[in-house]
């Protein structure tokens, strides 16, 4: 059975740097699931040292949907993964596929949207529990700031909120990290 750990935290707040210790001190081999898409100069940049600061010893899969179908192949080695991040993968899932008026969405489709989501995630954490893969799995908490004065950004605030509680939930150990410290929460 595979364990989730769960690292959560501010902008850059030292969680990815955190995640990444976690990872190098299972003595594991390593997969990186990169769910943020380069669209810019700024975040290829912070793609690229990123890679840098990982090194080259790790198995990479870029997607933000359908990721169970890329681990496949690994479900029963012992490896460990790096899921950074799962806001991304909200992000983008909620506005990469189809374009939508987001301040006069209905009810009804922000639901599904965030359902969708949510079947994703649970998907990812049944598969992780069913096989030998252990994983981390990176998120901003992204909650405890200034409430978004536009609708989108509210309700990606909402999903990913209810998302970190879903993986917090489901996760067997969860670790706060501010200001680069760590704080174990459980």
């Amino acid at each position: 059975m595979g364990k989730i750990i769960y690292v959560t935290g501010g902008a850059r707040s030292g969680k990815s740097s955190y995640a990444e210790e976690l990872i190098f001190d299972s003595k594991k081999e390593r997969i990186y699931i990169a769910t943020s898409i380069a669209f810019d100069g700024e975040m290829k940049e912070r793609v690229r040292l990123h890679k840098l600061q990982r090194g080259e010893e790790w198995v990479t899969i870029e997607a933000y949907k359908g990721i169970t179908k890329y681990l496949e192949a690994y479900k029963n080695k012992e490896m460990i993964i790096l899921l950074d991040c799962l806001t991304n993968l909200v992000s983008n899932n909620m506005i990469l596929e189809v374009e939508r008026d987001w301040d006069n969405i209905s009810q009804e489709e922000l639901s599904e949207i965030e359902k969708e989501i949510e079947v994703q995630v649970i998907r990812i954490l049944e598969f992780i529990k069913e096989s030998k893969l252990d994983m981390v799995v990176v998120s901003n908490e992204i909650g405890m700031g200034v409430v978004p004065p536009y609708a989108l950004g509210r309700y990606f605030r909402d999903i990913c909120g209810r998302m970190n509680q879903l993986v917090a939930k489901k996760s067997d150990e969860a670790h706060l990290v501010v200001s680069g410290l760590k704080i174990k929460l459980k």
